[in-house]
């Protein structure tokens, strides 16, 4: 007959946050082991695309790592990705362009 296993937690629900894998010890005991929850690859604020070179983390975990790994060395680090930052800065340049246009068409009109 199989063993049978008993919680090691006072929460007895098959939710989230108790989530559990059977282990055998060296004694030859089956029991519970607790896991973790997963943590999310944080994901850019314009194109919902998951950012590369950040590591998936729970809020305590980020917590606790150095600011070096939660970003990257770039405008926008770690909230936007390079694709997205590309195009604002080409968007800005384009409207100053626009603008300096704009100035040197009013100007030859004066003439």
């Amino acid at each position: 007959m199989a063993q049978r296993l008993t919680f090691r937690r006072r929460l007895p629900y098959n939710t989230q946050s108790n989530r559990r894998r059977i282990s055998k010890t060296p004694g030859g005991r089956l029991v519970f082991l607790y896991q973790k929850k997963q943590g999310t690859v944080p994901s850019c604020g314009d194109c919902h695309t998951k950012l590369q070179g950040i590591k998936a983390m729970r809020p305590k975990e980020l917590m606790r790592v150095c600011k070096r790994q939660k970003t990257v060395t770039r405008a926008y680090g770690g909230s936007r990705c390079g694709r997205c930052v590309r195009e604002r800065i080409v968007r800005a340049f384009l409207i100053e362009e626009q603008k300096i246009v704009a100035r040197v068409v009013k100007a030859n009109k004066k003439q």
